[in-house]
């Protein structure tokens, strides 16, 4: 299930450098929320907050409070991996595990949850690269390596990976940057389908895919060298794009800087 997503007061800490600060932001369950701004605003770091990967990094730490459907997932006893389980994440350079075969890529999760059953590990990789728009085309070569497939297709099986584990908001951290045209838009379709079930929130430099794909759009933006990334202003896409409130967007989405 979808799962509505808002942050209050939410800081996040490397160490004692505050690297985002004061997120304030309510993310709508089955829509694609893009988040767009500079490199260094602290885009991807917000990202990885969501599902507590940024914990993983030594430093990292994150006060403040992030509601989904209401529970408070940075509380003190919750789980981290739990929560990740419910938050898939895609990377921005598709990595499959490169020992092992399509179908066990897509399955690795469920095996490390302790799923065993073949019938039930069947029935999911299909139905997750149905979703992923890959069955057709690895069907009858799922035992071969993941590796050996194309930089689009890689990204397709990660995306199939992350909705193996029937997660409630999938995270993409300019899942497109590596790939060619042709696979970008396919990314781009199957990104657009994925909210009819999923909460969907996607970083990217790309403009133009922003708006394609988006329907709200989130501006951050950082004051200069050394200072934390800020949420300038979010809203629905068009109106962002079209006639934001704030001229700093307005700067950046026409170019002039950024």
């Amino acid at each position: 299930m979808a799962k509505n997503i808002e942050a209050i007061d939410v800081n996040v800490y490397y160490s004692s450098f505050l690297a985002v600060e004061d997120i304030n932001m309510e993310i709508e369950p089955n829509a694609v929320t893009a988040f767009i701004g500079p490199s260094g605003c602290g885009k991807t770091t917000f990202l990885r907050t969501m599902n507590r990967m940024i914990e993983t990094i030594p430093g990292g730490r994150v006060e403040g409070q992030l509601m989904m459907n209401g529970e408070n997932t940075l509380a003190a006893g919750v789980d981290p991996v739990a929560v990740r389980r419910d938050v898939g994440m895609v990377f921005q350079r598709p990595n499959p595990f490169p020992t092992m075969s399509i179908f066990d890529n897509v399955v690795a999760g469920l095996k490390l949850n302790g799923e065993r059953n073949k019938s039930t590990l069947a029935e999911v990789a299909e139905r997750a690269l149905r979703s992923a728009n890959l069955w057709e085309e690895v069907k009858d070569r799922l035992d071969r390596p993941g590796a050996g497939l194309s930089g689009g297709q890689q990204q397709r099986l990660c995306i199939a990976r992350a909705i193996a584990v029937s997660p409630d908001v999938i995270l993409m951290d300019e899942p497109c940057s590596a790939l060619d045209p042709i696979s970008t838009l396919a990314i781009e379709d199957l990104i657009t389908e994925l909210k009819t079930e999923y909460t969907v929130v996607i970083v990217t430099h790309n403009m133009q895919q922003a708006s394609r794909v988006s329907d709200t759009t989130a501006f951050f933006n950082i004051a200069g060298v050394g200072q934390p990334g800020q949420l300038i202003e979010m809203g629905p896409t068009q109106k962002i794009f079209s006639n934001p409130d704030e001229p700093a967007t307005e700067d950046y989405i026409s170019g002039r800087f950024g």
